[in-house]
């Protein structure tokens, strides 16, 4: 029997699993501040400094979504049977040394080995699936606010990171916020070695949420993981296998939406501060607009869990359509009136939309297949996705070289909003299994 974190008689009053939400948050807002929002106030200087075309420099993007879609279902299965933590510490390892070696980098084939390929296979087993997974074991009624409340710490860190990045490369250079960055994510580690938990809270004395444990369940482990079968079922909850979900139209159906929801955001948010700079606006105040379009997606995070705890299964479809219609509203009045003001509304209403897409899509994926094999579903869906989401940014940056404009992707974007808004309308929670296998049958 695995050691217990707590007897039932020395109990902290705080359930274990929101300590690990709030740090693996922030260590994740810290490291995608560099890797995801900061990688826009990165983009120009390195590819001025370095001489690259945009749809040069946007093709280390591409690479970082071809290798999630390689590695994901790797990760996936990894965090399902051995669980999440020795993956993210590699992970973590993986980007502080790739950051490292961005201060040396002088041909574009370094910047794709290194940026590309060392970092984003560092921040796919940090600060994706492995993390996903851990939250999904730790709740299921509270799942919906647990989602929120682990990206509205990731957005605040981001609004606080994306300002202090663009004002460190205006006043050190590039190469040396990577370098700090770097030692801002090794300096991680022994927070998360201690705060995140390699099983389901079952393994640990306690259930999903911190229900309260009855008689002397804590002692025997077997008999608590059938308590939190028992206890997810209360919620409409049940536990697939990967192949079981596979054969359900919901996994592909949600497959299809979010691929289409990932080429409107690689596109978008890695061209972000270059389409603004181009509209004359000076780079600091472009990653400041950047980080109000990040800040906006907090209270949406927020509103999305908080609701989607209170709702059926079957309804939460609808949320995720509000999202997309969001952003495809706020893509479309930019469209329509190309203004400074209309930027503004623009990065507010896709900020707004864009914050729910992510922790619903966590939310579904737990609700409509469980547990126990969450890590695999996501892996194999990322998999699948991850073809198609990789030419976005390369796409949007060749659309600039080409005609000087980024309005024709801006056009793609909000096609492919509309018809997310539309498909997601139509998926329906799959009927549960009719052999509901062992908790440790992951495939």
């Amino acid at each position: 029997m695995l050691f217990l974190i707590n007897k039932r008689k020395k109990q902290s009053k705080i359930f274990f699993g929101w300590w690990m939400i709030l740090v693996s948050a922030i260590i994740t807002g810290l490291g995608q501040g560099v890797t995801s929002y900061g990688s826009s106030a990165l983009f120009k200087p390195i590819a001025s400094e370095l001489g690259f075309t945009r749809a040069a420099t946007s093709v280390a993007a591409s690479i970082r979504r071809l290798e999630f879609g390689i590695m994901a279902p790797v990760i996936g299965l990894l965090v399902d049977r051995f669980g999440p933590r020795w993956v993210i510490i590699v992970g973590i390892c993986l980007m502080g040394t790739g950051l490292v070696s961005m201060r040396f980098i002088s041909s574009i084939w370094a910047y794709y080995l290194v940026w590309g390929v060392i970092i984003g296979i560092g921040g796919t087993f940090a600060l994706t699936i492995a993390v996903d997974k851990a939250l999904t074991n730790w709740f299921v009624r509270k799942r919906g606010i647990a989602v929120s409340m682990r990206f509205v710490t990731i957005s605040i860190v981001g609004v606080i990171v994306l300002p202090i990045i663009t004002w460190l490369i205006a006043t050190q250079g590039w190469r040396i916020t990577c370098l700090i960055w770097a030692g801002v994510m090794f300096a991680s580690l022994p927070l998360m070695w201690f705060f995140m938990k390699q099983k389901r809270p079952e393994y640990y004395g306690l259930l999903p949420d911190g229900a309260k444990v009855e008689s002397r369940a804590e002692a025997d482990t077997e008999d608590l993981i059938d308590k939190g079968v028992e206890y997810a079922a209360n919620f409409q909850e049940a536990e697939f296998t990967l192949k079981q979900a596979m054969r359900t139209p919901a996994f592909w159906m949600l497959v299809i939406t979010n691929t289409s929801g990932m080429i409107v955001h690689g596109g978008f948010n890695l061209h972000c501060i270059p389409f603004l700079t181009d509209m004359g606006i000076a780079p600091t105040l472009a990653g400041g607009m950047m980080a109000i379009m990040v800040f906006f997606t907090i209270p949406s995070m927020f509103l999305s869990g908080f609701i989607a705890d209170r709702i059926r299964k079957e309804r939460l479809r609808f949320l995720m359509a509000g999202a997309y219609l969001f952003q495809a509203l706020g893509i479309t009045i930019f469209l329509l009136n190309q203004t400074t003001a209309s930027i503004f509304i623009f990065l507010i209403m896709y900020g707004f939309g864009n914050g729910s897409i992510r922790p619903l899509l966590i939310i579904i994926r737990g609700r409509f297949f469980g547990r126990k094999a969450y890590g695999s579903i996501e892996g194999a869906s990322v998999m699948i996705e991850a073809p198609v989401a990789l030419f976005a940014p390369v796409y949007t940056g060749w659309v600039y070289d080409t005609t000087g404009s980024y309005i024709t992707a801006f056009i793609l974007f909000a096609v492919l909003a509309v018809f997310a808004t539309s498909l997601i309308c139509l998926i329906k929670p799959p009927p549960t299994p009719v052999r509901d296998s062992d908790v440790n049958t992951i495939v």
